[in-house]
C-alpha cells in the first residue's frame, strides 16, 4: 500500500482547516465512524463538526484547572454548538501527565509517563495528544477500542496532527496501535 502524509511547514491554528480536510477525506475512504479532536475551547471542534456529520465525534479538552484556578477553557457559545451538532465534550485528567506531573513538580523528578510523552513528541508535540486524548475518551467510555478511529490534535491553538489508530485504555496502553499519520507539521 502507498500513502501519503501532508506535512506542514510550522505548527499551529493556520493548519487547522486543511487537517479537518484531510480527515475527512481519509475517513471516506477508511469508512471510520469514529473522530476523536482535542480542542480546549470547542473552536476546532465546532469547525470539524460542521464540517463532517456523518460520524460519532468526540471533543476532548483540557482537565479543570489546566490554566489555573477552577475553570474550564470551554466557552459557553462553543459548548452549545457542540452540544446542537450532538458532539461530546470530555473533560478529564490528561492519560499522559495526570498525577505524575504532579510528582514532577512537588520533588523535581520524571515519572515513567513523562517519559512516553517525552518520546512521542519526539515526533510531535500533536501525536502526542493525540494518542492521549484517545486514551482519555477510550477510558470514559466513549471511544471503541476495537477498531480503527481518526484522532485529531494540535500545537497549542487549532489543530496540525491528525492520525489513524486503534484507542487503548490506559491499563491498555501498549495495545494502542497508530496505523498511520495523515497530516503533522515537520518538526
Amino acid at each position: 500500500m502507498e500513502k501519503s502524509i501532508h506535512y506542514f511547514e510550522n505548527p499551529g491554528e493556520e493548519n487547522t482547516d486543511k487537517v479537518i480536510e484531510l480527515v475527512k477525506e481519509r475517513k471516506d475512504e477508511l469508512g471510520i465512524e469514529y473522530i476523536v479532536i482535542a480542542s480546549a475551547t470547542g473552536n476546532s471542534a465546532v469547525k470539524l463538526g460542521e464540517k463532517i456529520s456523518d460520524a460519532h465525534i468526540v471533543n476532548v479538552t483540557h482537565h479543570a484547572g489546566f490554566r489555573g484556578g477552577d475553570g474550564l477553557e470551554i466557552t459557553p457559545e462553543n459548548g452549545k454548538k457542540l452540544e446542537d451538532l450532538g458532539i461530546p465534550t470530555y473533560t478529564s485528567s490528561h492519560a499522559l501527565s495526570g498525577v505524575g506531573r504532579g510528582i514532577s513538580n512537588k520533588f523535581k523528578g520524571v515519572t515513567p509517563v513523562e517519559v512516553v510523552a517525552e518520546t512521542l513528541r519526539m515526533f510531535s508535540q500533536g501525536i502526542k495528544v493525540c494518542v492521549e486524548i484517545s486514551i482519555m475518551a477510550a477510558d470514559g467510555g466513549l471511544l471503541p477500542t476495537d477498531s480503527e478511529i481518526i484522532a485529531i490534535g494540535g500545537t497549542g491553538t487549532g489543530v496540525d496532527t491528525a492520525v489513524v489508530l486503534k484507542a487503548a485504555h490506559q491499563g491498555n496502553f501498549f495495545d494502542l496501535r497508530i496505523h498511520e499519520i495523515i497530516a503533522m507539521p515537520r518538526p
